[in-house]
């Protein structure tokens, strides 16, 4: 199993389905890329999460955020938003998957700056094309910055 940047690859699901993250959770392990998947199931959390307050001082910073839309406390989208704003978060990749096909929702959540927008299929090996071209794409294709570097940049110039 390949690492990335030679550690595993630390993704972050926001997700309060329980039977989604059973099957993200699945297909992730079929991965070529080894990884860790943290979950948390609402929007408070996910942002308790990558701001490390809350219970979560101790949390790894992911290297990809995988957001549902419909999700309970603080909508996918508020979240989106926060991430977004942040200096030190608005660089970690956010992939939309959800189960929306809103227009609506797509376009609100291109223009709070998504880097890609999913929509989970209801077939399960299509959900498992899908988590495989995340795979591909994001650990594969793209080049991601390194954190310090990220860190360095937000104090500076963020």
């Amino acid at each position: 199993m390949k690492s990335f940047n030679g550690k595993p690859v630390e993704i972050l699901l926001v997700e309060d389905n329980e039977g989604d993250i059973i099957l993200t959770r699945e297909a992730f392990k079929d991965s070529k890329i080894a990884n860790n998947i943290m979950v948390v199931s609402d929007g408070e959390a996910a942002m308790c999460f990558l701001r490390k307050t809350n219970g979560y001082e101790d949390a790894i910073t992911p290297d990809l955020i995988l957001l549902d839309i419909n999700i309970p406390k603080k909508d996918g989208k508020q979240v989106l938003q926060e991430i977004k704003e942040d200096a030190q978060l608005r660089v970690i990749p956010t992939v939309i998957l959800t189960s929306s096909k809103s227009e609506q929702d797509i376009v609100k959540s291109y223009g709070l700056h998504a880097n890609s927008y999913l929509i989970k299929p209801v077939d399960l090996e299509k959900f498992f094309e899908i988590v495989s071209a995340i795979e591909n794409f994001w650990y594969t294709v793209v080049v991601l910055p390194d954190e310090i570097e990220v860190k360095k940049w937000a104090e500076t110039d963020g």
